[in-house]
């Protein structure tokens, strides 16, 4: 091999390095932002045909149903917390600390971001209620597949109070 192309194969294979572990720095770094979604079964029974779970700690987005009578409100903080349902029929328990969005209530589909305590439970640090009954995300929409919403009831004083 001459001079010339052992030097072209030299910078060719730097390069070629170069990228490979600029590429497997860059996957390691977002490694910790990578949230994946599961639902309330996906969560207890494990995801996909092996079945893989979250590890304790883990960062993650789990979304489902409301549990109507969940809600329970510390007094002395704002510290909410409420169950989760899907269609699977498991219950989770998502602790919030924090305002919740003006759409969140019983009965409604929500995503929670957060981290997983035990196999059950989730401290969550940001709840999004879903704004529309027509669209949702792919997964939450087959997560919640045959599980009714449940309209807000508003009381005639309510009624007239946003009209004024």
């Amino acid at each position: 091999m001459n001079p010339r192309r052992k030097k072209r194969m030299t910078l060719l294979l730097a390069v070629v390095i170069g990228l490979s572990v600029m590429t497997g720095l860059v996957l390691y770094a977002l490694q910790q932002n990578i949230d994946l979604f599961y639902t309330p079964t996906e969560l207890v029974q494990g995801k996909g045909e092996d079945h893989i779970k979250p590890e304790v700690g883990q960062r993650l987005r789990i979304g489902g149903m409301v549990v109507p009578g969940s809600v329970s409100r510390d007094q002395q903080s704002l510290k909410v917390s409420f169950d989760l349902v899907d269609a699977g029929g498991e219950v989770i328990t998502v602790i919030f600390d924090g305002i919740l969005p003006d759409l969140f209530r019983e009965g409604q589909g929500i995503v929670a971001q957060g981290h997983l305590d035990d196999a059950r439970t989730i401290t969550a640090f940001e709840v999004l209620a879903k704004h529309d009954e027509e669209y949702m995300p792919p997964e939450v929409a087959e997560a919640l597949k045959g599980i009714e919403h449940v309209k807000p009831e508003y009381s005639q004083e309510q009624l007239k109070g946003s009209r004024s």
